[in-house]
């Protein structure tokens, strides 16, 4: 098939919804974007967008090709990612993620082996959604809670997501130092904006703190933080960051329903590469006493 080009323009033009901003995708000239979608849809005998003031919407037929070249994309993507992780020598892209929350922590660690593999760009990426290791979106995950049971995936305990409830100094000189659960009626907590959220900590807080004692929200794991820093609550921070923080007291009994298990988690077709392994027995060798 000799069109593969227009193909790949008129998806890059149903995703952006403009021709510039197809053009600044593909890196070409828009009326390089015009020229393929007419040819395309001359090609083919039927409209793929309709134009208006705004840009371009997808027809009927125009989904239709989307589907199809997003599942094609789809598989270059991933075959992309697969070849990133051949070879024998540890360079080139090593892209790593894990929850924001962690940032601390694995930052110097990713520094540190670069140091070591000076050939390797590290990519570290940060989120609440799930990167698609299927897709080639990231070469080892870090994940937190129930056991990932995406297929073809290789899964290992890590550590454990360690959390407790914290308040500065001055909000419990003000406020006072609750001890039990009564105690915490009448205070003003640091929460998850997102009722959904999986973090078992996030679950515990809704279960047992009224919704209107939330007063400060957000769905920034940074922001929650800070924000009890700066003494707008009580709220959940990492064990290991909160023991940085002079200022801050832990005001309840840790539980063990609020800790997560930490995972390590990488695709079939990448866990044996060299890359790979190289960063996976770094990982684990400079984590060993971590107190997470």
């Amino acid at each position: 098939m000799d069109n593969w080009d227009e193909i790949r323009t008129a998806f890059q033009v149903a995703r952006m919804g403009t021709v510039s901003g197809a053009a600044d995708v593909l890196g070409v000239h828009h009326a390089t974007v015009i020229r393929h979608i007419d040819a395309l849809e001359k090609r083919l005998g039927v409209k793929l967008f309709q134009r208006h003031a705004r840009g371009y919407t997808a027809t009927e037929a125009g989904q239709d090709l989307l589907r199809v070249a997003q599942a094609t994309d789809d598989q270059f993507s991933q075959l992309a990612g697969r070849i990133k992780g051949l070879g024998d020598e540890v360079s080139g892209e090593l892209v790593v993620t894990s929850l924001i929350s962690l940032a601390p922590r694995m930052v110097p660690l990713l520094a540190q082996f670069q140091t070591r593999y000076p050939d390797v760009i590290v990519r570290y990426l940060t989120g609440d959604r799930l990167f698609r290791l299927e897709y080639g979106e990231a070469h080892i995950a870090i994940r937190a809670g129930s056991v990932p049971d995406q297929p073809d995936n290789v899964v290992q305990g890590f550590h454990q997501q360690q959390v407790g409830l914290f308040a500065t100094k001055t909000y419990l000189k003000a406020n006072g130092t609750p001890k039990v659960l009564a105690d915490f009626k009448g205070h003003r907590f640091v929460g998850h904006d997102n009722d959904n959220s999986r973090a078992p900590f996030n679950r515990w807080l809704r279960a047992h703190i009224p919704a209107a004692s939330l007063t400060f929200r957000s769905t920034e794991t940074q922001a929650l933080e800070e924000a009890v820093k700066s003494g707008a609550g009580i709220g959940f921070l990492p064990l290991i960051e909160a023991r940085k923080n002079p200022e801050l007291v832990e005001v309840f009994e840790r539980q063990e329903e609020w800790f997560a298990p930490l995972w390590l988690v990488t695709h079939v077709d990448l866990h044996r590469t060299t890359k790979v392994q190289a960063f996976l027995t770094f990982l684990k060798e400079e984590t060993k006493d971590w107190a997470v």
